[in-house]
């Protein structure tokens, strides 16, 4: 049995981080739109500073299950138990 694609997503880490960055993307920039300009240029750095960081730990999730996933299909793959 299929598992519910919709709740596989609310489980998700991927999911919850990449709602996190653009929660706080969205707020940054209209943080720095409503303020003045040098507080606008340092929200657009600021932002632009943080999504490197959402995205890589996007891809280090991904790998990891990935990893298991593979190691699940193939038990040979698996550390030894000590």
């Amino acid at each position: 049995m299929n598992p519910n694609p919709f709740s596989s997503l609310l489980h998700s880490r991927k999911f919850w981080i990449l709602i996190l960055d653009t929660i706080v993307s969205i707020a940054l920039y209209f943080i720095g739109r409503y303020t003045n300009e040098a507080l606008a240029e340092d929200m657009k750095f600021l932002i632009a500073s943080l999504q490197p960081v959402f995205v890589t730990v996007i891809i280090g999730i991904f790998a990891e299950d990935n990893a298991k996933t593979k190691a699940n299909s193939n038990p040979a793959l698996l550390p030894p138990v000590q």
